[in-house]
């Protein structure tokens, strides 16, 4: 026996699936893969309900399955928005709530008054969240977290009072159940996604409305008998989740796209444009006050030879190290930026003296010029330094570029005189002989 009545939902979510897979794909993350799991899931629900009307056995599977990956799919929603997944304990939280929903999904819906398996059951709900969470205090605390395990603490003192009520407690233990997921999830999706968009609006909204039907159906089944509601009806919030998420992605996407369109993709400096922008500011802002800005301009001089000799990804990393060093060198009102392949830009806002930006030139030359760790190679790469000031040395965001690079090739050139063929790892090995030593 086959309920078709499931099958309109099962193709609408199929598709809304589908539709999501594609805009996913577009940005694949962690997030999208858990939320594309999940809808797997929610597929798999009505899938199985299709064939929860059959008798014996097989009914009995396809029920616990429908309910089971309901359940799953609303605990991958949930996790999914937890800020801290890479927590050891968050692997351990999440490990403990699918396995205490699902045991207690097969124990309501196959022994529903064996109190000897229910009480356990219940308990568990309580008592795993709030162990782990005790565990992990020491090492690991958030709010959120506290959260999950109030929540669950009351889902299990609810279960134990109502679960073997005659009549109708294993219906009202399922829907709370249920219920409990869905509003983590609601929870979880505002802490995440705290921003005044569509998007976020329409997902919050959608599960707190997902988690509400499994309290206003049982009401309305007992308290008005004769109000009949289609299914489409109770299944409303899951679509409307579903075009939350979608509209989600699509403007994580659009952030992502404009991040890109100003930032360097390896270090996630400034770019050229950005940096532009930035240096025309700092220049007018240095003309209407009266006052100075610099510009420096900074070049690692061996980095083709670490990229020749042991290549790419490790000239990727040091570039990023490059960026960090200088990064945490500087102030919050100054902006660096990656303007070449090897090369950054630093610009000072003043006011700011000849005399300074001198010694912050000398200052982040000394630092390139120490060994850096990558991976498991230490490279001594060295960086050229120029400098230029505004108005003294030019008074145009154009001229001042050309007298900073101007003077950063003096600067190279004076450093090579300096240096020779210096080594570019550990003293006087070069690189190629480290390799091979």
């Amino acid at each position: 026996m086959v309920d078709w009545s499931k099958l309109p939902d099962l193709i609408a979510v199929a598709l809304l699936t589908c539709a999501f897979s594609a805009v996913a794909r577009r940005g694949r993350s962690p997030v999208s893969g858990l939320w594309l799991t999940a809808w797997g899931m929610i597929a798999l629900h009505f899938g199985a309900f299709m064939f929860a009307p059959a008798p014996g056995l097989p009914g009995t599977i396809a029920g616990l399955i429908g309910l089971a990956s309901l359940t799953w799919a609303g605990v991958l929603f949930m996790w999914a928005a937890v800020p801290y997944r890479s927590q050891n304990s968050s692997r351990w939280m999440l490990a403990a709530l699918l396995g205490a929903n699902t045991l207690y999904i097969v124990l309501i819906s196959t022994v529903p008054n064996a109190a000897w398996a229910l009480v356990p059951a219940a308990a568990l709900f309580g008592i795993l969240p709030l162990t782990i969470t005790l565990v992990a205090l020491p090492r690991f605390n958030h709010l959120l977290r506290w959260t999950v395990v109030f929540i669950y603490l009351d889902l299990s003192v609810f279960l134990l009072i109502f679960q073997l009520r005659p009549g109708n407690g294993a219906d009202i233990a399922l829907n709370a159940v249920l219920f409990t997921v869905y509003l983590g999830c609601g929870v979880h999706f505002w802490h995440a996604y705290r921003r005044a968009t569509a998007g976020a609006f329409i997902s919050i909204a959608a599960f707190f409305l997902w988690a509400g039907v499994f309290v206003v159906g049982p009401v309305c089944a007992a308290f008005l008998p004769n109000l009949h509601l289609e299914s489409e009806v109770w299944n409303l919030p899951k679509y409307v989740a579903a075009v939350g998420m979608i509209l989600l992605l699509l403007e994580d996407q659009i952030e992502h796209n404009k991040y890109l369109a100003l930032h360097d993709e390896l270090t996630g400096l400034p770019n050229r444009r950005l940096f532009q922008d930035r240096l025309n500011g700092a220049i007018e802002r240095a003309r209407r006050s009266g006052s100075s800005a610099a510009l420096l301009l900074i070049d690692l001089n061996e980095f083709k030879q670490v990229n020749d000799t042991v290549g790419h990804h490790v000239g990727d990393l040091v570039l990023k190290r490059a960026g960090e060093i200088v990064l945490e060198r500087v102030r919050h009102s100054d902006t660096l930026a990656r303007t070449g392949g090897d090369e950054f830009s630093l610009i000072l806002e003043g006011p700011i003296s000849r005399e300074g930006a001198e010694r912050a030139a000398q200052a982040l030359g000394q630092l390139l010029d120490g060994p850096l760790q990558v991976e498991t190679h230490t490279l001594r790469v060295g960086a050229s330094v120029g400098m230029a000031i505004y108005p003294e040395d030019a008074t145009s965001a154009e001229s001042l570029c050309v007298a900073a690079d101007r003077s950063m090739y003096a600067d190279k050139h004076r450093s090579r005189g300096r240096k020779g063929d210096e080594a570019v790892v550990h003293g006087s090995l070069n690189l190629s002989e480290q390799l091979q030593g």
